[in-house]
């Protein structure tokens, strides 16, 4: 006879967010002795990096998102809850959702971050971010009524304002939507419309520092500019934005500000932790940073609480280089399959060393034949840097059915320069977009001095 006495519980580890973190660890997890219970407020896996084809019409929401209990339905060790944690119990080591308890025995927390307006939350009315499925359908909303609306409008002024299209950060999401836009109304839309020229559509890109795309090498900003200016892009560095309302964008560049009529405005600017980052700080003590990214230890647990692991967009990991890491997909994916393997060795008594990221480049599309890749041994551009980002893409959505999908759409659009979910959805689908009454600028207006 077997005695059960001396049976220990099955390990109980509770992982917060589905994201590229969460999921990662959690299909690391797949085979270990371990009960996982996933806890996502959305019941899908979203892959971000492709949100601006959804905003820009190439691809609907569900090419690029994959329901979490599919993609774990093979992991007999796991469960998911659809569900939002909104307080966690260190002393308890439980998690809160819906009033309820969950206990864990290790928390692994993924929950990301959102755009950032630095203090200017009002302007998120009239910038959206895009972070979200939610974002990409507004944003896609904002750019195609704004050319119906173009379509019917007679005023020379207020098309004009209607036709242009201002997006705020040159990084590389900023960088993608502006080629986007540009070859949407250059090619794409071109043909459609008929009291509108769409090539005549002006796309702004708006800068702070002196180059878009800051973190790839001077030489790759340089191309990704030149690329973006032959598409039609009004690139603009060292400029900042400093007032958004009523469809004017107000901007200063050195000494000068410049008021910009433009109905869309889309961000892309900067990040913020999501508010897990507070609950922690407010329950453990532990020290944040200024856009409320957990500082994590050199495991990615956070003082005091080596049970507690903070992977994703909310850590931030200062350990290597003496900076933090910064908030793509690949560092999210790595710090969750080390997460993953360190509670497995801790379960068998040991350790590891301490969490080291392997870069393995960054990349940008700008447009149809148009991209930058640094894959750190080698730089590449044009069109075999934009075959290369195709791949890698394609190679890191989550299940095959969205491989699949988004390579015969990719193929289709390629042939046909047609984009078949330029679909407008959402909140007033169908009046067309007004520009304010107030509103009598030019699409730029003269410069002024800025009076200090």
């Amino acid at each position: 006879m077997v005695d059960l006495s001396d049976k220990k519980p099955v390990h109980q580890v509770v992982i917060i967010g589905g994201g590229f973190g969460g999921l990662y660890a959690a299909k690391s997890l797949a085979k270990a002795n371990v009960q996982i219970t996933l806890i996502d407020k959305r019941n899908f896996h979203l892959f971000q990096p492709l949100l601006y084809q959804v905003a820009t019409g190439s691809l609907s929401p569900a090419d690029i998102s994959s329901p979490l209990r599919s993609v774990l339905s093979k992991s007999k060790n796991t469960k998911v809850l659809l569900g939002e944690v909104h307080d966690i119990d260190p002393k308890a080591q439980n998690v809160i959702v819906k009033g309820e308890s969950v206990h864990y025995d290790t928390l692994i927390v993924a929950t990301g971050a959102k755009h950032s307006y630095f203090g200017k939350d009002n302007w998120e009315e009239f910038a959206p971010g895009l972070k979200t499925v939610e974002d990409a359908i507004e944003m896609r909303r904002r750019i195609f009524m704004a050319f119906e609306a173009a379509e019917n409008e007679s005023d020379p002024i207020k098309r004009q304002a209607l036709l242009t299209f201002v997006i705020v950060g040159g990084g590389p999401t900023g960088v993608e939507l502006a080629g986007a836009i540009a070859e949407l109304a250059t090619k794409t839309l071109k043909e459609d419309f008929r009291n509108i020229d769409t090539s005549e559509t002006r796309v702004l890109l708006l800068e702070g520092l002196d180059r878009v795309l800051p973190p790839f090498a001077p030489e790759l900003s340089q191309t990704a500019e030149v690329s973006l200016k032959a598409l039609g892009v009004d690139v603009q560095t060292k400029t900042l934005v400093t007032h958004i309302e009523n469809d004017i964008v107000t901007i200063k560049q050195g000494d000068e500000v410049k008021e910009i009529a433009a109905k869309t405005v889309l961000w892309a600017a900067g990040v913020k932790a999501s508010p897990m980052g507070k609950v922690l700080t407010d329950r453990t003590g532990v020290e944040s940073d200024r856009a409320g990214r957990v500082i994590v230890e050199p495991d990615l647990s956070i003082q005091g609480y080596p049970n507690i692991f903070v992977v994703g967009d909310l850590a931030n990991f200062s350990h290597q280089n003496d900076k933090p890491l910064p908030g793509v997909a690949p560092v999210a994916m790595q710090e969750g399959e080390y997460v993953a393997k360190l509670i497995q060795k801790r379960l068998q008594g040991g350790t590891l060393r301490q969490f080291k990221y392997v870069d393995r480049g960054s990349l940008a599309m700008i447009g149809q034949h148009a991209a930058v890749v640094d894959l750190g041994f080698i730089q590449l551009r044009g069109f075999f840097a934009w075959f290369v980002w195709l791949f890698i893409h394609i190679y890191f959505l989550i299940e095959f059915d969205n491989k699949l999908v988004v390579m015969i759409q990719w193929l289709w659009n390629y042939f046909t320069r047609n984009r078949s979910a330029r679909l407008i959805t959402g909140k007033e689908a169908i009046a067309p977009i007004p520009i304010a009454n107030n509103q009598s600028h030019t699409p730029i207006v003269t410069k002024k001095p800025l009076n200090v």
